[in-house]
């Protein structure tokens, strides 16, 4: 075999090896969530596609339905578009606003630092969840850095108090 046809197979080989391991690594993060109405779909693939490449000063990664949501990171914060109220919610609760978006926080979450934090926009539409994980908080920098595209892709139908 003469050595460029010995640097070609080298070369295919690698591909093929990084293209199997690319297909069992599963890089994608799942994005779950309830069934859209065409005007939500339409606001979330709208919001999605506005997000920052970085939160947080983590970089985006690929997500299965990203016209759904988004995620940053290893292990990921990820965002979810177009969920319903969250069931412990309770609208005499604390929330917390950070850059004028209000986000629901359970009290259970804030006390403890150990768990990973779930945190779901009240009063916009579409409603966004974002779990953040136990190694990344606090999650004030996440909220900041969304802030901007929440504000310019939701749309605010009351208060988060």
């Amino acid at each position: 075999m003469s050595p460029a046809a010995a640097v070609l197979a080298a070369v295919v080989a690698a591909a093929v090896v990084l293209a199997v391991v690319l297909v069992l690594r599963g890089s994608d993060v799942r994005i779950d969530g309830p069934s859209l109405s065409p005007a939500a779909r339409k606001a979330c693939a709208s919001l999605t596609a506005a997000l920052p490449e970085r939160v947080a000063d983590r970089d985006r990664v690929e997500v299965d339905t990203p016209s759904r949501g988004a995620a940053w990171g290893d292990p990921a914060t990820v965002l979810t578009c177009g969920v319903s109220t969250p069931a412990d919610y309770d609208p005499f609760g604390m929330c917390q606003e950070t850059a004028g978006i209000g986000w629901y926080v359970p009290r259970d979450q804030i006390e403890d630092q150990s768990a990973d934090v779930v945190m779901t926009t009240i009063g916009r539409s579409p409603r966004l969840q974002v779990t953040v994980p136990a190694s990344q908080r606090p999650p004030v920098d996440v909220m900041t850095d969304l802030a901007p595209a929440v504000r310019a892709h939701t749309r605010e139908v009351g208060r988060c108090r």
